[in-house]
């Protein structure tokens, strides 16, 4: 059964009476090039074990059964169950489980399913759980790599390089923990329905140790996020503001310590600008 084909999917859902909800952001891939390039960018292999969250059709983890020991696929839209259960029979290697991947212990997860595997992750995210998702999922340290589908724009932005306008706290959280490359982009028209924006693949890979030493970890990330807590505002003002127990004066003294400039706004730091300020302003 080719999932990616319009008319074989518009048989195979209306054979179950599926209609698309735009609230879990429903979008299936059509071009069966996307999904077979992004299972061969995940890495997987019969030596791991592959996580999916929201397999839709199941035309990403017809891909993964082919490569891996074993696929896990999380669906949250019970609808789509019996549609899964028929374009999943012909494999065996191949998990559905019913259920909210941002409710369950992934970790716990993947050590029960994943027995003598190298758990990795390979998914299409809905847009809008993206951010959750991936700090769930960089959480579970038992994942060697993340590749998902997501929004360009967000793509992008986690990858962005450090010191960029692009960036923000939370990309400079995710390359603390992982090394973060987008691999290609996807066009809306690659999808059914349509999407408004365009997609990209991002692949994550973590990092056996963060790229910065920092004594109080809690701390620094407290730092990071300050400093964009204020985004249009200097570095002193947000920091300021988030810190309000340092004092405004602690706070310039800190920065003119490290050498940044007085009028230097948060988006122009580094992880290791981020550490050196946050053992000055723990001081």
């Amino acid at each position: 059964m080719n999932l990616c084909d319009r008319g074989t999917l518009r048989a195979l859902l209306g054979r179950h009476g599926f209609h698309f909800s735009k609230s879990m952001g429903q979008n299936f891939l059509i071009d069966p090039e996307i999904p077979a390039e992004i299972a061969s960018s995940s890495g997987a292999d019969k030596t791991c074990g592959v996580l999916e969250i929201g397999p839709g059709v199941g035309c990403l983890t017809a891909e993964l059964a082919g490569r891996a020991g074993k696929v896990v696929s999380i669906e949250l839209d019970e609808k789509l169950l019996p549609v899964l259960a028929e374009t999943m029979a012909p494999y065996e290697n191949v998990e559905i489980i019913p259920g909210d991947a941002l409710k369950l212990d992934l970790s716990a997860l993947a050590a029960e399913k994943f027995r003598g595997l190298r758990p990795l992750v390979c998914a299409n995210l809905p847009y809008n759980i993206t951010t959750p998702v991936l700090t769930k999922l960089i959480e579970a340290p038992c994942f060697e790599s993340v590749t998902v589908l997501l929004q360009k724009e967000v793509a992008h932005r986690l990858a962005a390089p450090q010191g960029s306008p692009d960036g923000g706290a939370f990309a400079l959280w995710l390359q603390y923990h992982m090394e973060a490359e987008v691999l290609f982009d996807v066009t809306a028209a690659k999808f059914f329905p349509a999407p408004r924006v365009d997609s990209a693949v991002l692949r994550c890979v973590r990092r056996e140790k963060p790229p910065v030493e920092v004594e109080d970890e809690a701390f620094f990330f407290r730092c990071v996020r300050g400093a964009f807590l204020l985004r249009r505002k200097t570095l002193v003002n947000s920091l300021s503001a988030a810190l309000p127990e340092r004092g405004r004066e602690a706070v310039q003294k800190a920065v003119e310590d490290c050498g940044l400039p007085p009028a230097v706004r948060g988006e122009a730091l580094t992880l290791e600008d981020f550490a050196r300020l946050s053992a000055a302003l723990a001081e």
